[in-house]
């Protein structure tokens, strides 16, 4: 069951993706090294999960769609937009800082 909807908060970060995904890597890369843990979707796997990053996304192909706990919806994002995006969450989580 894939949690995330882009509107709803959930307890972690949901990466939509495929291994062969130069930015799915550098997302999960970012994350791993930020203690930020997250569920990974395989969109190349499974249709139902391609089907519902697509829907996430507005509708959008690109990958990653990277779902925040507070349902903030990325595509694509960078390791800026990634850490303005987690760093809220992480503060509140009683951590101080993502660069």
């Amino acid at each position: 069951m894939i949690l995330g909807d882009g509107g709803s908060a959930t307890d972690q970060t949901q990466v939509f993706g495929a291994e062969w995904c130069g930015d799915c890597r550098r997302a999960k890369t970012w994350l791993r090294r930020h203690n930020v843990p997250f569920v990974e979707y395989d969109t190349e796997a499974d249709p139902a999960v391609q089907a519902r990053a697509m829907e996430i996304a507005g509708g959008r192909t690109n990958i990653p769609v990277i779902v925040a706990p507070d349902g903030t919806v990325l595509v694509e994002p960078t390791d800026v937009e990634l850490a303005t995006t987690l760093s809220s969450y992480r503060l509140r989580r009683g951590r101080t800082e993502c660069r």
